[in-house]
């Protein structure tokens, strides 16, 4: 039986790499922290660090326990959480995922406003995770839904999806680009021009995909800066440091010193899915996935 203070303390060891530090973290003793986790590693049969007389690192067992570990004790304090509010006579919280897209289109702030107004009262947390550590969070039951780019596979035993969100992609340009003005823009036009990349999606590939859209549109982008997030790439793009694509949705209202213009020729789009676990354990949480999945549509029209 996994002892819970045990894996906290492991936790607390893994990321400071010292036993000292570590130990003043917690507010005890060294001496009976490093006996805790050499119990702990003796229980499971397993070397969890490599020692040396300066500090102490992650096996690569290690390391993989660890980040089990934090989803376990996650869920751990979640379950406290639940069992609390339960015995109070309340109907729990809610676990979020999500990806920024998820905030920037609108879908989770208008989902979560609902939620607010049908119980005043519920308890939710938000976690910005990319899609693989969402998909473990539904699993292990840590997460209730997950708002992602992409759905799990459809073959997954344990989840499924559905669609929210289709944002197509528009190209943004410095105001004064000699393309600002152009009644049509080719690919033939894009090839070669600076370009920031958007890293939003919480995809580890997420710059690839755009390179490899782009040039099987007929042009090829020359990448000069990566922006995290769509915002960051429209303030840049107002720089006049390079071209954008960027979804609809994040281009409702006027941007100075930005010119946003359609692709016909373009298909690209940002997507979101709403994600959950096959088996429901609460009414609040079919009730939630109800209300995302009823604000799902189209973006808003460019305005």
């Amino acid at each position: 039986m996994l002892d819970l203070r045990q894996l906290r303390y492991f936790v607390a060891v893994a990321e400071a790499e010292h036993v000292g530090r570590a130990a003043e973290e917690l507010h005890i003793s060294q001496s009976p922290l490093s006996r805790q986790i050499a119990q702990l590693e003796k229980n499971l049969g397993l070397t969890l660090f490599e020692r040396s007389q300066q500090r102490i690192r992650l096996t690569a067992d290690g390391r993989v326990f660890l980040s089990e570990t934090r989803a376990l004790l996650r869920h751990a304090d979640r379950l406290e959480n639940l069992g609390r509010r339960l015995g109070r006579g309340e109907e729990g919280g809610l676990c979020i995922g999500y990806v920024s897209d998820a905030m920037h289109t609108g879908v989770l702030p208008a989902a979560l406003r609902t939620l607010q107004g049908e119980r005043p009262g519920i308890h939710v947390a938000l976690y910005s995770l990319d899609p693989e550590e969402q998909f473990v969070g539904l699993r292990q039951r840590s997460l209730d839904i997950a708002l992602v780019p992409r759905p799990p596979a459809e073959d997954d035993p344990d989840l499924t999806a559905a669609p929210l969100l289709e944002d197509p992609l528009l190209l943004a340009l410095p105001a004064g680009h000699p393309l600002a003005d152009r009644a049509d823009i080719t690919a033939r036009d894009l090839d070669g021009q600076p370009w920031i990349a958007v890293e939003g999606s919480g995809e580890p590939a997420a710059r690839d995909g755009f390179v490899a859209d782009c040039v099987a549109s007929g042009f090829t982008p020359d990448i000069r800066l990566s922006a995290p997030e769509p915002l960051t790439a429209l303030g840049l793009v107002a720089s006049g440091l390079g071209l954008a694509l960027v979804q609809r949705s994040m281009v409702r209202g006027a941007t100075e010193g930005v010119t946003v213009r359609e692709l016909p020729w373009h298909r690209g789009s940002v997507h979101l899915w709403a994600a959950w676990h096959r088996v429901d354990l609460r009414p609040v949480v079919a009730s939630f996935r109800t209300t995302v999945l009823d604000g799902r549509g189209p973006a808003s029209p460019a305005g």
